[in-house]
């Protein structure tokens, strides 16, 4: 029967049925989505890939969490919490002061400014550090997302030791100092230099334990509108963000990578077919430009399919294209050069002096095709996963914005490290190999 070229508009499917095996079996999607973004991959349509990438934020952004509030006794966790939640200490819902302990068993109390988060006021840690260890595996401290160590008065080794638990959990956490209305009303510094030296005499105790610096907030539990409890709120919004999406992405950025070995493989074994050029509608299958052009088209990777993505992520074409090293031969190392540039001539030259000897000249010619193409291809795949890569970490910011301009929550990535994401390391938080 014969074969008809591929359009721009013929998935890749159609042609090739039985290219990508579909896997059903991925946690991170129901079998619907799986074959949703396996079918998509195998067919060059990156738009319905950003649609499964956003669908899949939506899922994850309703993500329980669970945020532990800990420290010594008398430091104001309960108080911190009421102050959280927008509530007053006398409400009926608050977590119960004062001056004494009053938490003896963890309580969890939820909050409508944080959807699905459950904040969990522990009992103050006991009054040396050898019942360090006692008190993490009695508070449960694996089943929680985040912590927040409280502090006031004073910074003891009660809290470094816990920070530096927290961190060997690989879990994040943050430092708040509370009751700073008291500090300012008994101290005789000014206030720029008294939160200076507070700032300073924690992370000098943190810094002798090689405990990397976290995000430290001083606050008043009266004051929730001054200080650093706003900057807490934000910090709090985006990283709630952070620890619902990080696994789900990365999972999903696996899927991509798996989906598309799987096509290189499939394609290398028809590579070197006359059908399969027909198929895909190469009328010179020694001319470069021609060839590299319907790799792209194969892998969705094309102009046109860009232009689609660009304004799916709210961002330029040249955003994609200027990471591609497919993009233009010329921009290619000497090494990726040598056999994309050997044209149809030199074949030629090569099957004139070969082909003296019977069948070697025709070998010769399909054998320098083949290398050209396998390695087109290879290229081309390796720029489909730098373009999802891009897409995946473009995410982060196009959600974080939103996020940040409204009171619902979107997702993005996250890291566990000290530092903070900035946009210019959006290219590093996955790679795709």
């Amino acid at each position: 029967m014969e074969e008809y070229p591929v359009s721009p508009h013929t998935p890749f499917s159609a042609s090739f049925p039985s290219a990508v095996p579909y896997h059903t079996g991925w946690s991170i999607l129901p079998e619907a989505g799986a074959m949703s973004v396996e079918k998509a991959l195998a067919d060059g349509n990156l738009l319905e890939v950003v649609s499964v990438v956003e669908d899949t934020l939506k899922t994850a952004s309703s993500t329980p969490v669970k945020i532990a509030v800990t420290g010594d006794s008398g430091n104001g966790m309960s108080s911190f919490i009421n102050t959280l939640r927008g509530i007053g200490h006398e409400e009926e819902a608050s977590a119960p002061t004062g001056v004494v302990r009053t938490t003896e068993t963890p309580a969890s109390y939820l909050s409508s400014d944080f959807p699905n988060v459950e904040l969990w006021d522990l009992p103050g840690m006991g009054t040396s550090p050898q019942s360090l260890k006692e008190y993490v595996t009695e508070m449960e401290f694996n089943k929680y997302n985040l912590f927040i160590i409280i502090a006031s008065e004073q910074f003891s080794m009660n809290h470094v030791m816990l920070a530096k638990t927290i961190e060997g959990m690989g879990k994040k956490f943050y430092i708040v100092w509370t009751k700073l209305d008291r500090d300012l009303s008994t101290s005789m510094l000014r206030e720029e230099q008294l939160l200076k030296n507070i700032q300073e005499n924690i992370l000098e105790d943190l810094h002798k334990e090689q405990v990397c610096e976290p995000p430290i907030f001083l606050v008043s539990n009266f004051d929730p509108l001054l200080h650093d409890f706003p900057k807490l709120r934000n910090k709090l919004q985006m990283d709630l963000i952070h620890i619902r999406c990080d696994d789900p992405l990365q999972r999903l950025s696996h899927t991509f990578e798996e989906i598309i070995n799987d096509k290189v493989t499939s394609l290398r074994a028809r590579i070197y077919t006359e059908s399969f050029q027909k198929t895909l509608g190469i009328q010179d299958p020694d001319d470069s430009e021609e060839c590299l052009k319907t790799f792209k088209l194969l892998f969705g990777v094309d102009d046109e399919s860009l232009q689609q993505v660009a304004q799916r992520m709210r961002t330029a074409a040249t955003e994609y294209k200027n990471i591609m090293k497919s993009q233009e031969l010329q921009t290619l190392s000497p090494q990726e050069q040598l056999i994309p540039w050997i044209h149809w001539n030199t074949a030629y030259y090569l099957r004139s002096i070969f082909s003296y000897i019977p069948f070697l000249g025709g070998f010769v010619t399909h054998y320098v095709r083949w290398v050209k193409h396998t390695l087109y291809l290879d290229m081309v795949a390796k720029d489909t996963k730098t373009i999802l890569n891009k897409v995946l970490g473009d995410s982060i910011f196009l959600d974080e914005d939103r996020a940040s301009g409204s009171s619902s929550q979107s997702c993005t990535f996250s890291t566990l490290s000290c530092r903070e994401i900035n946009p210019s390391t959006s290219m590093d938080l996955y790679t795709l190999s």
